[in-house]
């Protein structure tokens, strides 16, 4: 598993949304934007059962993903990783957790009847900062300035 740099973990913890890319059962990428959150090193995402990532995520476990600043597109993170867990255990906590972080709200108001929360846990195997904290950029913002 690859650390989450500090600089990810600030950006997850922003109002930054996730597009989230898992595959078909073909092959072909399915990608949505959601809410991400982290838990240590794993990144977060709640969704509920029987939703398109929650069977993709169940049938194949290699997910990548982006976290775009919504303040500064080129300030991003790229993720590639493997699902560790789906698991009920605290999503519904969790997604009120999710609704005060991007609504404001105390609970989640689109819950419907029956339908459960399930948390995907990814495990990241390969982990780009953000931009405006890459040596990369650094490099080359150094020389734009000389």
């Amino acid at each position: 598993m690859k650390p989450l740099p500090d600089s990810v973990k600030k950006l997850i913890e922003s109002k930054s949304y996730a597009n989230v890319a898992t595959l078909m059962p073909d092959g072909s990428p399915q990608v949505t934007q959601t809410w991400v959150d982290h838990e240590g090193d794993l990144v977060i995402i709640n969704t509920f059962e029987g939703s398109q990532k929650h069977r993709n995520a169940s049938r194949n476990p290699k997910v990548a993903l982006d976290i775009v600043d919504p303040t500064n597109p080129y300030n991003l993170a790229m993720i590639r990783g493997v699902v560790k867990e789906i698991t009920f255990d605290g999503a519904e906590e969790h997604i009120d957790k999710m609704a005060k972080k991007y609504r404001g709200t105390e609970k989640y108001e689109m819950r419907q009847p029956g339908v459960r929360r399930v948390l995907i846990k990814i495990e990241p195997t390969r982990v780009r900062a953000p931009f405006a904290d890459s040596s990369s950029w650094k490099a080359w913002n150094q020389r734009r300035q000389q």
